[in-house]
């Protein structure tokens, strides 16, 4: 533990939130994209550490969030065949659909398991020649490679009866669509450390200079969150628009390169959907066409009524930074963890669940 107690040190956090305090002369608004980092502000209670000028709010950082009703609902619509053995991590099993989710969808009989890692639905592949089994393939850059091998070796293997569900998610074409918004009130961006870790912070330098705004490469833990934020109001104040990387210790400015070799050998860039927020273009992943036969859509053609999306839920707003959960009506009455009116009451990462569960912490007046 002692190379994690060392970033949630109290006086050292203290310490820096006072010299953000020191640091911040006008109001500013700062996004952190990803749900981790959602996560770990609310837990720690940072914004309460933060002087009332600087506000935080929260992106559209967490996969499970923004994957699509549609995607959903054929993800349904194939567990349910007898055929299939349906495999997904274990986060998306309660995601609602327009009419249930993949965790009652198990509960009518449909063969759906939450595994830790695509790798183990290809060993199910092979253990289960007269089964399709099927992988929800979602999530940011992060999840893409390993996805990606998981059809390469399904390749490698000829196994005809393995192949992925996809749902992948870009992180700069996110950023871009929020820069480019009329009503957006981010002026910085904390980039979410992970994603940079596999695909390098390049992407991101002709969005800095476009929006003129800052962008700062970020780790999860509280004294990283701190310092991104620190070096990102320090950036504000003085009217610069730079990409800074607060997360060596992980992240390289080209990033993990087999990684992103095996990504590139296996998904091409396309259109995405994302929940709450809508279609933005080159912003998704999808396989190219020599996986084709791994791509459980074109294997399988769901057939799915028009999803029904008025939900109550406000989760785009949330994610586009125009309101937090608290906003939200339904928010603790009748959207809960163990009855969600959208996704990220759902997920471990989303900001609806991360509220939610560190209530006590997250204070009234925070606007």
């Amino acid at each position: 533990m002692k190379y994690l107690d060392e970033y949630r040190q109290r006086s050292s956090i203290h310490k820096l939130a006072a010299q953000v305090n020191d640091t911040v002369t006008r109001p500013w608004t700062i996004m952190e994209v990803c749900g981790g980092q959602t996560h770990a502000i609310v837990k720690y209670g940072l914004q309460q550490l933060l002087p009332a000028q600087l506000q935080l709010v929260h992106g559209p950082g967490c996969p499970v969030c923004v994957t699509s009703l549609e995607i959903i609902d054929k993800a349904i619509a194939i567990a349910a065949r007898p055929e299939v053995v349906f495999c997904s991590f274990g986060d998306m099993l309660r995601v609602p659909g327009s009419n249930g989710d993949l965790q009652s969808a198990k509960a009518a009989g449909a063969d759906v398991r939450a595994v830790y890692s695509p790798l183990h639905a290809v060993r199910l592949a092979e253990e289960n020649p007269d089964r399709e089994v099927v992988f929800f393939a979602i999530g940011f850059e992060t999840t893409a490679p390993a996805n990606a091998m998981a059809a390469f070796l399904a390749r490698r293997k000829r196994l005809r009866n393995f192949s992925l569900l996809v749902s992948h998610f870009l992180v700069p074409p996110a950023i871009e669509s929020i820069g480019s918004a009329a009503d957006s009130r981010v002026q910085g961006f904390l980039a979410a450390g992970h994603v940079c870790a596999v695909m390098g912070y390049e992407e991101y330098l002709p969005l800095a200079s476009k929006f003129r705004f800052p962008i700062v490469v970020t780790g999860f833990e509280p004294l990283d969150i701190l310092e991104g934020i620190l070096m990102c109001v320090r950036q504000l104040e003085q009217g610069k628009h730079e990409v800074q990387n607060q997360y060596a210790r992980a992240v390289v400015r080209s990033g993990n390169m087999p990684a992103r070799s095996m990504l590139e050998q296996v998904f091409e860039v396309a259109t995405q959907d994302w929940r709450g927020v809508g279609s933005i273009g080159n912003s998704g992943l999808q396989l190219r066409s020599e996986f084709a036969e791994f791509d459980a859509l074109k294997k399988f053609r769901p057939v799915i009524a028009v999803p029904e999306t008025d939900s109550g839920c406000i989760s785009g707003q949330i994610m586009l930074g125009h309101n937090k959960p608290s906003d939200c009506p339904h928010f603790g009455r009748e959207c809960r963890p163990e009855h969600p009116l959208g996704a990220p009451m759902v997920s471990t990462e989303g900001a609806c669940a991360a509220y939610h569960r560190y209530s006590r912490q997250v204070s009234t007046n925070e606007h």
